[in-house]
């Protein structure tokens, strides 16, 4: 595949705010389209070496938790034409899942995460960039039945816990300001006009001539 061909869009937003939802419906909305799909939360660093109450106090919601530096190499392969291998996190272990989940490069790249807009060399690497809304109340709803769910078992005292210790603080210092950096803001991931809209506007650019993969030039966010 050739570089030009791939368009790698970002899609952020709060802890909850809808960023799985939309990404779910773009990929049904662009089945036509070679599509591949990169999750930030897999690239949470390994804390095995640490024990689980140590792990457990661990702030994950600032960028340094996160291994940026192989994102943003796994996104700049894929761009060029590789493979790379996406490692897998266990949100229950707070540790990396043994092995990595192949990614074939494609014509579009989609990658979520709730910091990405905030990660200078990830930001750049994205064609397109989308932020999603919600408000904070329904984020914090939608996050303690995720978390209390059967994939996380988590109580809801610790969801509380962590949500006025690091979720809501660090959301209003990277998450909330790195909107202004947004192409696209979707107000609603279940809206299904914004959500065409969003894929018709990526369907218009995959693949079109002239796109700079990098471009620095600053623009109001538009709705889709």
């Amino acid at each position: 595949m050739r570089p030009s061909n791939c368009l790698i869009v970002g899609i952020s937003g709060g802890s909850a705010s809808g960023k799985s939802t939309l990404v779910r419906a773009l990929r049904g909305l662009l089945a036509d389209l070679s599509v591949s799909l990169l999750h930030h939360d897999d690239y949470y660093r390994d804390l095995s070496h640490l024990a689980f109450r140590e792990r457990a106090r661990t702030n994950f919601d600032e960028p340094s938790a996160l291994e940026n530096e192989r994102l943003a190499a796994d996104l700049q392969t894929l761009r060029t034409g590789g493979a790379v291998s996406s490692p897998r996190y266990d949100f229950r272990t707070h540790s990396r899942r043994p092995g990595t989940r192949r990614v074939r490069p494609a014509e579009v790249v989609l990658v979520e995460g709730m910091l990405l807009l905030a990660v200078p060399s990830l930001r750049s690497r994205l064609d397109l960039k989308v932020y999603v809304e919600s408000p904070a109340d329904v984020r914090l709803a939608r996050r303690l039945r995720r978390d209390t769910g059967a994939a996380r078992r988590r109580s809801p005292a610790s969801v509380l816990r962590q949500y006025e210790t690091s979720v809501r603080p660090m959301h209003e210092r990277y998450v909330e300001p790195s909107r202004r950096h947004a192409d696209v803001v979707i107000t609603d991931a279940l809206d299904a006009r914004q959500v065409e809209r969003l894929a018709r506007r990526i369907r218009r650019r995959a693949g079109g001539p002239g796109r700079a993969a990098s471009s620095t030039r600053r623009r109001s966010p538009s709705r889709p």
